[in-house]
């Protein structure tokens, strides 16, 4: 089992959405945040600390990350999607966007 941490800025449209499509899969133990203080979910570093991989949507996440977390990060692998801050929670381009994107980095069974 991996604990996979989805990490946009409020929380509100990617990670939760990321969070909604890989929740189904019983090999992952999923959870979302934001970086931003005003998330609806704010990035803690029990969260950090609790994941096995974290998956970020932009580089400024990653930063963002790396930067207030790294006494927490000790090795854990950090991957940025590079998707843009242009979709609506579920949104089926989102969707396929994180499948693709994901494929080689959580390989299914």
């Amino acid at each position: 089992m991996k604990n996979v941490l989805f990490v946009c800025s409020q929380n509100r449209l990617r990670s939760p959405t990321a969070e909604q499509v890989f929740s189904s899969r019983p090999d992952l133990e999923v959870a979302s945040a934001g970086t931003n203080n005003d998330a609806d979910n704010p990035l803690t570093s029990e969260l950090v600390t609790w994941a096995d991989v974290i998956v970020v949507m932009e580089k400024a996440h990653r930063s963002k990350v790396q930067k207030r977390f790294r006494s927490f990060l000790g090795g854990k692998r950090l991957i940025c999607l590079d998707i843009p801050d242009e979709f609506e929670f579920m949104d089926p381009a989102l969707v396929k966007l994180l499948q693709n994107r994901l494929a080689r980095h959580l390989p299914s069974g």
